[in-house]
């Protein structure tokens, strides 16, 4: 069978590009059994100015209505005449050859400018966080601009010791007040604290729900939907990427348990498809601006963690749905650009592309796998956990009262994290700061509570090289505090995805892991200090060694946890071992990836993304999906037994007015064209919208058409007496090989194809004869229905 269906796919693929190649040449045509027509002569009526409405090209042609799916096959095939026409253009003069030239570079320059504006984007995101998260606790006197770490830096004043203090910087009680202590100083800072974090979230929520609707959430779900074919008109749009851009840095610098990772994909995406429309190569190409959609969602993850192979393989592994090779070198190169404009910027002052870049000086051991593998499981544990409850909070707001007010949703879930949150310093701080503490090996000179450990005063190392010791109380009062943090992290992050602001899940997901690794990490560091004895520990851990990092383990345990939630494998390791820049860390971080997405797929196998799109009804056709029932395609395909017979065209016997009855009466995206509906013969099909543009443009343009006018499919228009009405012809809008099946084709092929070349629609037929139509939503509705799943919640074709 799947040598029958290549060579199906192939003579079908072949059959595209020859029709539409005679439908560019006047003097060409289509072979396909059942058409047939007479010569026409000078005395037949209108056979002078007879009307073919795409020898004049007018506008939105060939163009896709919102909520639609495209043709792949279609826009295959239409670059491709694109490209045989520009190629054979070139060779008649050196401005066509220049002009050849100049199509074939648009594709990286398109990359060029995405990242670029991707990578300054990005850069201006992060300076603006930075400044807006710390003014919640207080502002720089020299330079109200400065976020607190630069205004210490250009104090003179600044200590080693008291690095974090500068007289510069003052927080909001002492500046009011005068007091920096005391009670009445907490009781104000932590007031204006939650004061600030609601008016960030009020204004990310007002400015997203009057100026771009588009702009909440994360953004890979629908930018998964828009590469797989679907069409979400103004999701790409220029509102959406300026709202999306100030709400996230509004929405980021409130405090609440989201990241601004994964929308930097849909920004970069947004810059995608703004310069898209630059070139005529993509703007009138659904298809081919698809692949430059995919390389902007590269450069997104690039900017985000400062790993453009890691971006390139994200693109691939977990949003692209065609990534031919060509766009992976495009990729590639966006990513490239992206990451190298974002380090010009360097918006954190550390010459690295990230807040939380580490580098570790331990090996790690075998033994360590058995902790690294536990953590790998917590993921998948937490993954499945976060998935189901979100999921289920997210329906619950879409069918009830909720979904009616998300400004005040938006205000409640910002003042209980405010609340909550400010005790804590752990949740206080940012999550990117929280995860680069957490990853942080603790050295000579570091400062924070998670490296208050009692030093040996004989002990004289390298500073690299510092032995283990045992846990001092700053280190337990740490772990407290951070045991808080998991479960105040783990529950309010349910809550918060999928909210109408921008909402990111990699930093949020990351920070959970990063929390339970390192109190993990922490936990064998002690146990190796103070049982070296044991067997597990005798081997590679002597006393006065420096054998554990517990940065390590927040960082495998960062990798589960992402992947629990996303389901992603390669990319995110390859992404962890960029942040880090160890090649020896890999196998940790690969066996905690693997085992977290093991034990996720044991209790589903849709990932967060995947579960938002079926929530959605979006009509996604998942490559990973298994179709495994013994169904036909007769047992799919409409009109069903029950149902009015299938509603079609003929090729030389409709009028206008039936035409346009027809369009009114039903709302489907197309008609088949046939012989007659006695015969039934099946000639091509025919696009919704492509039908009414060209009867619109017909009445302007052409004189004599009107309702009684006959409508011609045929190659040659047939003689018609002087007393008829001017007929209209049509045939250049009509696809001559739409992709046929039989009734008995198994669905599990039916499924294939459909998945292998992006079709809209199917049409099964019997011995020639049309016997009825199959659309992707019939696909994923009968796929929803074998698993036991609500077949209506498919809402879109």
């Amino acid at each position: 069978m799947p040598v029958n269906l290549n060579r199906r796919v192939r003579m079908q693929l072949s059959k595209v590009s020859t029709c539409s190649s005679s439908s560019s040449s006047s003097s060409s045509s289509c072979s396909v059994p059942g058409v047939s027509g007479a010569t026409p002569t000078e005395e037949m009526n209108g056979a002078g100015n007879l009307m073919d409405f795409l020898d004049e090209p007018f506008p939105d042609v060939g163009t896709y209505e919102d909520f639609h799916t495209i043709d792949w096959l279609r826009e295959k095939s239409r670059d491709t005449d694109r490209h045989r026409k520009i190629t054979s253009k070139s060779k008649e003069s050196i401005w066509e050859l220049i002009k050849s030239l100049l199509d074939a570079w648009s594709g990286w320059v398109v990359m060029l400018l995405i990242g670029l504006l991707s990578g300054t984007l990005a850069g201006v995101i992060d300076l603006a966080v930075d400044w807006m998260t710390d003014l919640k606790e207080g502002v720089c006197l020299s330079a109200f601009w400065y976020s607190h770490e630069q205004c210490c830096w250009t104090s003179n004043e600044t200590t080693f010791d008291d690095r974090d203090k500068c007289p510069q910087w003052q927080k909001w009680a002492e500046l009011m007040t005068g007091h920096a202590e005391g009670a009445g100083a907490y009781v104000l800072n932590y007031f204006l604290y939650i004061l600030w974090a609601l008016l960030f979230s009020f204004l990310a929520v007002s400015l997203v729900r009057v100026f771009a609707p588009y702009a909440c959430g994360s953004g890979i779900p629908e930018i998964k939907t828009i590469l797989s074919g679907f069409i979400i008109r103004g999701y790409l749009g220029k509102w959406t990427l300026l709202i999306k851009t100030v709400t996230l840095v509004l929405a980021v610098s409130s405090g609440l348990s989201l990241g601004k990772e994964g929308p930097l994909v849909h920004v970069a995406c947004c810059c995608g498809n703004l310069f898209c429309s630059l070139f005529s190569k993509y703007s009138k190409n659904e298809g081919k601006r698809r692949e430059v959609l995919s390389a902007a969602a590269a450069a997104g993850v690039s900017v985000a963690f400062g790993a453009p192979i890691g971006g390139v393989l994200f693109s691939l592994e977990e949003v692209s749905y065609y990534f031919p090779l060509k766009t992976l070198w495009r990729s590639f190169f966006a990513a490239l650009v992206a990451a190298f404009t974002l380090r010009s910027i360097n918006p954190f002052g550390n010459s690295r592309l990230v807040l939380f870049y580490v580098e570790y000086h331990t090996p790690w051991y075998m033994a360590e796998l058995v902790p690294f593998i536990l953590l790998g499981v917590f993921g998948g544990l937490w993954g499945t956990l976060f998935i189901r409850a979100n999921i289920a909070w997210c329906r619950r707001r879409k069918t009830t009262q909720l979904g009616k007010y998300p400004v005040l949703e938006v205000i409640a879930v910002t003042g209980i994290t405010a609340v909550l949150a400010y005790p804590n310093p752990y949740t206080r701080r940012s999550t990117s700061e929280l995860i680069s503490e957490l990853f942080n090996d603790c050295g000579a000179l570091e400062s924070s509570q998670l490296c208050d450990y009692i030093n040996n005063p004989n002990m004289s190392r390298p500073v690299d090289d510092i032995p283990d010791r045992p846990a001092g109380p700053g280190v337990y009062n740490a772990l407290w505090q951070l045991a808080l943090a998991l479960v105040f992290k783990i529950v309010i992050t349910i809550f918060t995805f999928g909210m109408k602001i921008p909402s990111g899940l990699f930093i949020p997901s990351m920070a959970v892991g990063a929390i339970a690794g390192r109190i993990v990490g922490i936990a064998v560091e002690q146990m190796a200090y103070h049982h070296h004895d044991w067997i597990i520990f005798k081997n590679w851990c002597r006393p006065g060694a420096d054998c554990v990092t517990p940065g390590l383990y927040a960082m495998v345990g960062a990798a589960a946890c992402l992947g629990g939630v996303t389901r992603m494998t390669v990319s995110l390791v390859v992404i962890m071992f960029e942040l880090t820049g160890g090649l020896e860390y890999i196998v940790p971080l690969m066996a905690a990836a693997v085992t977290s997405k093991w034990v996720a797929d044991a209790f589903g196998k849709e990932g967060i993304y995947e579960s938002h799109i079926q929530l959605n009804g979006y009509p996604y056709l998942d490559v990973r999906d298994e179709f495994t029932h013994r169904t036909l395609a007769t047992d799919v395909m409409r009109p069903r037994r029950s149902e009015p017979p299938l509603a079609v065209l003929t090729q030389d016997t409709t009028t206008v007015e039936d035409v346009e009855t027809l369009i009114k009466d039903t709302d489907y995206n197309g008609f088949p064209v046939v012989v007659s509906r006695e015969s039934e013969r099946l000639i091509g099909f025919v696009q919704r919208r492509d039908l009414t543009l060209a009867i619109k443009n017909a009445r302007q343009k052409q004189d004599g058409v009107v309702s009684s006018s006959v409508v011609y499919f045929t190659e040659d228009a047939p003689q018609l007496p002087a007393s008829n009405p001017q007929p209209l012809k049509l045939r250049r809008i009509l696809n001559l090989s739409p992709f046929t099946v039989t009734d008995h084709t198994p669905m599990e092929t039916v499924v294939d194809i459909f998945r292998k070349l992006g079709l809209r629609q199917c049409l099964v037929t019997r011995s020639g004869r049309l016997l009825g139509i199959i659309t992707k939503k019939d696909v994923l509705r009968h796929m929803a229905q074998m698993m036991n799943q609500d077949p209506e919640s498919i809402m879109f074709n």
